[in-house]
């Protein structure tokens, strides 16, 4: 039978508030086999058929990737079956005790996830058909199969590869790590006879609230009652509830109900419910369980935009592999905490979960911080067949429907989309959210990867669809990810169809191998791709995009200097959807710079206030007023921070308040003495305090820098770089004062000038002047400076990391040092 409605008070209004108030039903049991991840696994048995230790009996840690604990073979989508993999099957045994009490209850085995094909046995009995899928959450009834009281086996066999060749190409042929194992964690879920199987929510922003309690073994059961609360445990509202009948096991009871005053969830506003809910006979309550979730309502409004609680959104988005160095796709509730973070740190506001579904304690993660997710079924560039398909997106969508966070499905990615399965999600949905085909035109969405910048004629930027690059902006050793994003973004915020885009890719997927004395792996330039490194070290990129994607936004950002005509007031920008300016804490602060060759960094503040924020709503603009004391343009800078609701920094912005020259002279300090400028063998030579340069008199170029007897690598330059255009013809170079000696030249570069300081500081004034009307896509000199004498640096500009052309945000005024670093993720961890 199955039962909806708005509840009634009457015999089934939850009159009786002890119900509530301090006697509890049953709740589910659960009892852990494995380890919850790789920062608490459990020891089993284990053989792997090949490869490292292959055909021994030894221990394993679970969960865990076999590869990553000492066995088998390492494997990269590219030669997945070239040869075979030896270590094609592993064998798992563990033991284990069950309560006697559980004697009487339903009692399900459960997978979080194992790679690829699983049969499972205890005490020597098959539990269920194999399971195929390596991503997804599978369970069986082995309750007939237990010694209840009493110590109990369980045997899994693992295949890395399936015998379903659909899931081989969905799964394996993939560009990414291929790991075996069992890699999520395993446990028991004991039920009582009669039990609520599952849930499924739907809750709008407005408060309405429905569920669909599915229940079974029920004989004696009379109704399902449910009541809503805070996270703190505060009810949120009155208990409601529907009778059933006894009619048999899978019944679905639709509970609805309006809660007034409920706040809504969003990515800005992560706010969070807990639905209680109880399966009820005369007298006495017989199985409960609590459901978070969220109240939002997600819209796809076709050829207009996404909209959350009923305001367009733009998805500031990134794309996510589960994955750690030493312990490959398993990871940890730490971990994803941690990621989640790093992202709202970066002012993220969505993740595109590729290209698989993630631990589930992902999604908690970004439903407690606010992400909006997007989930995915597997199938990187192959499609599972419709059979297998049909399985594994109900396993996906029943693990994953009732988070707040996850407004979107994604069926497969860049062609691994069997379009026959994208209306089985709406079966287990009750939310009823949009699928999309990640790369494809489909259901409203442009989802095309790579295009280029302010592509195409009559789509994407210039079609009627709404527009979201489900990847753009590859970050190979940190290329991209930042580095072009400001125009793009910049696209965005102007386009009335886009709903945003991710950035390809949140880390590097480097593995620790052991065969390699613990360097890390990633399999050439196929797997460095993130805006982070393997072990979640910040980029140039971090800091890029954290500034590019702030929902603060200065009208001054672009500026390196204050301009003259600054009396306090700035120009603000609110690029939130949900907040006002007025919940923004904003901090000032007039910093003075130490001399780089001090060997000191950073800064010292001179002084520092708050600036009342002002009341600007979502998408609005006003001006941040800062009251500056007087004498305050005798500091070197001006910074001003941003913290949000929550307490997360925002962003930091820094103007430099005096013109480069003034600046130079007060942190140079050029101090008197007497410098020196003489000819000899073709060279000028400048002497002074101890320094000596020699500047080739035929082409202009530093031949040879000293300084107290210690030769600095430094020279053969400045030569022009235009484009990659070659060299210029010197026409005239002339010793000029004492210290300073003068080239003139044909050519892009036309001039250039050595001036030697009385205290040994080198000057070098260089100037361009393009012939005719010529353009070049960029300019500027260089100089030979061999790489094995590069150790770091320190220097007063922009940092802490190096600007590109495409990438000028994110690096703020100071004084900074960096260690000799190559992007290139090929090293131990220090």
């Amino acid at each position: 039978m199955k039962l909806s409605g708005f509840f009634k008070r009457g015999p089934f209004f939850c009159a009786a508030m002890w119900f509530w108030s301090g006697v509890y039903g049953e709740t589910t049991q659960t009892l852990m086999l494995s380890g919850a991840g790789n920062d608490d696994a459990v020891i089993w048995r284990f053989r792997v058929s090949g490869g490292r230790k292959g055909g021994i009996w030894s221990d394993i840690a679970v969960p865990s990737n076999w590869e990553m604990q000492g066995f088998g073979t390492y494997r990269y989508w590219r030669d997945w079956t070239d040869p075979p993999a030896p270590d094609s099957v592993g064998l798992y045994r563990h033991w284990f005790m069950v309560p006697e009490s559980w004697r009487s209850k339903k009692v399900d085995i459960v997978f979080g996830g194992s790679m690829t094909d699983t049969e499972v046995k205890v005490n020597g009995i098959i539990a269920g058909p194999e399971h195929r899928g390596g991503f997804y959450e599978f369970r069986y009834d082995i309750s007939g199969l237990l010694g209840y009281g009493r110590q109990n086996q369980i045997e899994v066999r693992v295949r890395k590869f399936s015998a379903d060749a659909s899931i081989n190409r969905a799964e394996r042929k993939a560009d990414f790590w291929l790991f075996g194992g069992i890699f999520r964690p395993v446990w028991l879920e004991a039920f009582p006879a009669q039990h609520i199987e599952r849930v499924a929510i739907d809750a709008r922003h407005t408060g309405e609230f429905s569920a669909d309690v599915f229940t079974g073994g029920v004989t004696t059961a009379g109704r399902v009652s449910c009541r809503i609360f805070e996270m703190d445990g505060r009810p949120a509202g009155q208990c409601f509830s529907l009778s059933i009948d006894s009619t048999g096991d899978q019944e679905k009871t639709t509970l609805r109900a309006k809660i007034d005053g409920a706040r809504p969830w969003s990515a800005e506003f992560p706010n969070q419910y807990r639905a209680r809910i109880r399966l009820e006979e005369k007298g006495g309550v017989l199985h409960e369980v609590a459901v978070p979730f969220g109240f939002r309502t997600v819209e796809t409004r076709p050829h207009d935009g996404l909209y959350v609680n009923g305001t367009r959104v733009l998805l500031k988005g990134v794309n996510r592999h589960s994955f750690w160095p030493s312990s490959g796709r398993t990871t940890s509730r730490k971990i994803s905490a941690a990621d989640a973070a790093l992202m709202k740190d970066m002012n993220m506001n969505a993740v595109r979960c590729s290209h698989y579904p993630p631990d589930a304690h992902f999604l908690d993660a970004a439903d407690s911080l606010g992400l909006y997710v997007i989930d995915e079924l597997t199938g990187w560039q192959a499609a599972y067949d419709t059979g297998p398909g049909r399985k594994l997106v109900r396993e996906l969508v029943l693990r994953d429907a009732n988070h707040p966070s996850v407004i979107l499905w994604a069926n497969g990615n860049e062609g691994g989309f069997n379009t026959d399965l994208a209306g089985e999600y709406a079966e287990w949905d009750r939310q009823g959210r949009t699928v999309i085909h990640p790369w494809l035109n489909f259901n409203g969405f442009n989802t095309g990867h790579y295009e280029a910048y302010d592509c195409c004629p009559g789509v994407f930027f210039h079609g009627s669809d709404i527009i979201m690059p489900t990847e753009f902006l590859h970050g190979l050793y940190d290329g991209g990810g930042g580095a072009g994003l400001e125009d793009w973004w910049n696209l965005m915020i102007r386009h009335p169809l886009a709903a945003g885009g991710f950035l390809w890719a949140l880390l590097d997927e480097g593995i620790v191998r052991d065969d390699r004395n613990g360097a890390i792996d990633t399999d050439g330039n196929h797997g460095p791709d993130g805006v982070l490194g393997p072990y979640r070290e910040k980029e140039g990129s971090f800091f890029a995009v954290k500034k590019i994607w702030s929902p603060v936004a200065f009208e001054l950002d672009g500026l390196d200097r204050l301009p003259p005509s600054f009396a306090g007031a700035l120009r603000v920008e609110n690029r939130y959807d949900f907040t006002d300016l007025n919940k923004v804490r904003f901090v000032w602060k007039l910093v003075d710079f130490p001399s780089p060759v001090s060997g000191n960094i950073g800064c010292s503040v001179a002084t520092e206030g708050v600036a009342f924020s002002p009341d600007v709503p979502p998408h609005g603009a006003d001006s941040l007023h800062i009251s500056l004391p007087s004498g305050w343009r005798e500091h070197d800078a001006l910074s001003v921070s941003a913290t949000d609701p929550h307490g997360r920094e925002i962003a930091s912005w820094a103007w430099m308040i005096p013109g480069p020259e003034t600046a130079a002279a007060r942190i140079l300090k050029i101090g008197p003495g007497k410098a020196a400028c003489e000819t000899t063998g073709g060279l000028f030579v400048l002497k002074a305090a101890g320094t000596e340069i020699e500047i080739d008199t035929a082409t202009g170029l530093l031949v040879r820098a000293v300084h107290h007897g210690r030769e600095f690598p430094l020279k053969n330059g400045p030569r022009p770089v235009q484009g990659g255009a070659g060299a210029v013809k010197v026409r005239h170079y002339s010793k000029g004062s004492n210290e300073a000696v003068e080239a003139k030249y044909d050519g892009v570069m036309r001039s250039v000038r050595w001036q030697l300081a009385p205290d040994g500081w080198l000057r070098l004034d260089y100037a361009y002047a393009m012939p005719g009307h010529s353009t070049a896509d960029y300019l500027g000199v260089t100089f030979d400076y061999a790489e094995e004498g590069v150790t770091g640096m320190r220097w007063l500009g922009r940092g802490p990391y190096r600007v590109w052309k495409n990438r000028m945000k994110g690096a703020d005024f100071g004084v900074w040092h960096k260690k000799y670093n190559n992007a290139v993720t090929a090293l131990k961890r220090e």
